[in-house]
This record gives structure tokens, C-alpha cells and sequence, in this order.
């Protein structure tokens, strides 16, 4: 019986079986992890649903092409960032990082869009890479504070045990108690940091548009 192709605005519905296959309902056909990535550039909708238990896996199918794509040397995943992510899971502020990094990801993508329209619309003798260079330095910023503040790893290039920017750079002795757990007022002071972090991300997009 042939697959209904999905209504205007539904997601295409890719089936995963057992033998690892993947198959697109819209198209009645097999497709590979390249072809769904190809996709995702399109900017084509789909879900991921295990043929067996009808299991939404659309999660583990995109992280499953993200190895794929680090694997193939094409490297946009710096290893401090992944050490990071790592470190939240089980964390108290894991529930946090989600939303931040899907809402720094979206305001990444909105200034990537504003530059290549600033790309399309440049009259003669306008360099807009100068422009493009001020903007990642911006998103680029944000994200390692956003990193710095979360992570109990030290950031790359700096000493293990040693704070950011704290009396060890200067040749002083490290704070007493560091690497200890935080408190619930450290805790607070984070999650107040994030909030406003969010308000600058939110003033950077809004100023783009």
C-alpha cells in the first residue's frame, strides 16, 4: 500500500528499520544519513520514527549524522565544547543548557541570515566582511561566556585548577576553596548571569533585523 505523501506544513515522515535502513514515506523510496543531512541543509522537515515501535528517534538519527559528518574531517565541534556539553549531563543546570544553546543557535543563524542579505543588497565599494568578522566575534563571545560560566573544566591554554582571570594569572595564590561544589548562591548568581546573557543575545538579534 503506497505512503500518503504529508499535508502542506506536516514534516516528511522517515521510517528506521531494524537493518539500519531508512525510508521516506513521501517518496516511497530508501534513503542514507547524506541524503537526510542534505535535507536538514534544504531546510526540509522530517521526523525519525522507529518502523517497529513508532518511537519518535528523530534525536538520535540527527546526532547519529552529526558523528557521521565529524567523522569525514569536516570538524565544527572544537573537543573544549564537547568536553563541556559532556559535563552537563546530570548536572543541576542541565535542564538550562537546551534552551540556551537552541536559543544562541537561532540567534546565530539570524545574524548569518542579515549578512548574507547585507551580501546580496551591497552597493559598489561596501565590504561586508568586516561586518560579518564584528558579528562572530560577538555570537563567538557570548557562547565562551556562556561556556566559562557553566563549565568545571578550564578553558583551553589555561592550567588546571587555575580560575578565570583569577589571582593565579597575576602570580597570586588560588581562591581558597576552589573546585569546590557550588553553593545554592552560586547556583542563583549563574542562573542571573544566563538571564541577562539571554537579554544581550536578544538585543543582538533585534538590532540585526
Amino acid at each position: 500500500m503506497a505512503e500518503k505523501k504529508p499535508a502542506e506544513g506536516e514534516p516528511i515522515v522517515i521510517k528506521k528499520y531494524a537493518n539500519r535502513r531508512l525510508y521516506n514515506t513521501a517518496t516511497s523510496s530508501y534513503v542514507t544519513l547524506d541524503y537526510l543531512s542534505q535535507m536538514v541543509k534544504d531546510g526540509d522537515e522530517f521526523v525519525v520514527n522507529d518502523a517497529k515501535t513508532g518511537e519518535d528517534i528523530t534525536r538520535q538519527v540527527l546526532t547519529h549524522i552529526i558523528v557521521e559528518e565529524e567523522s569525514k574531517g569536516t570538524n565544527l565541534l572544537p573537543i573544549s565544547f564537547l568536553r563541556h556539553l559532556i559535563s552537563f549531563y546530570g548536572d543541576s543546570l542541565q535542564t538550562v543548557v537546551p534552551n540556551y544553546l537552541e536559543h544562541t543557535m537561532q540567534s546565530f543563524a539570524t545574524n548569518q541570515e542579515a549578512l548574507r542579505k547585507t551580501m546580496e543588497d551591497a552597493l559598489g565599494g561596501f565590504n561586508p566582511f568586516g561586518q560579518f568578522e564584528e558579528v562572530s566575534k560577538q555570537n563567538m563571545a557570548l557562547f565562551e561566556n556562556a561556556m566559562k560560566m557553566f563549565s568545571p573544566f578550564p578553558m583551553p591554554n589555561q592550567p588546571t585548577g587555575t580560575p578565570q582571570g583569577g589571582a593565579a594569572e597575576k602570580g597570586g595564590a588560588a581562591p581558597k576553596g576552589a573546585g569546590a561544589p557550588k553553593s545554592e548562591a552560586d547556583i542563583d548568581d549563574m542562573r542571573a548571569k544566563l538571564a541577562e546573557m539571554q537579554r544581550q543575545l536578544d538585543t543582538l538579534s533585534s538590532d540585526k533585523k
